[in-house]
């Protein structure tokens, strides 16, 4: 059984930032790329950051230049630093990873459970 649990949301005001821990733990073999998406109220899930197990990084142009991702092999934690907030950033944040259980085995996608970021004044 693998479990991703994310940490770190809450209410901040425009302009102000936050950072998101996810980790992961149970029968892992190895983590492949790791990543954060979004979701606000009757809008689609959206993808703001992803990393690679060797550590290259991708945004999307909504986030680019404010939120950083990063990660720590040796506690399988993917992290969201998310500087300068706005209003549109409201939603809740999911992490997700491609994560083996056993050697020669096809990596599954896994998510957490989602944590509530508001940015509002």
């Amino acid at each position: 059984q693998v479990q991703l649990v994310e940490s770190g949301g809450g209410l901040v005001q425009p302009g102000g930032s936050l950072r998101l821990s996810c980790a992961a733990s149970g029968s892992i073999f190895s983590i492949y790329a790791m990543g954060w998406s979004r979701q606000a109220p009757g809008k689609q899930r959206e993808l703001v950051a992803t990393i690679t197990s060797t550590g290259s990084t991708h945004y999307p142009d909504s986030v680019k230049g404010r939120f950083t991702i990063s990660r720590d092999n040796a506690k399988n934690t993917v992290y969201l630093q998310m500087n300068d907030l706005k209003p549109e950033d409201t939603a809740v944040y999911y992490c997700s990873a491609d994560i083996t259980i056993a050697a020669r085995t096809v990596p599954l996608d896994y998510w957490g459970q989602g944590t509530q970021v508001t940015v509002s004044s």
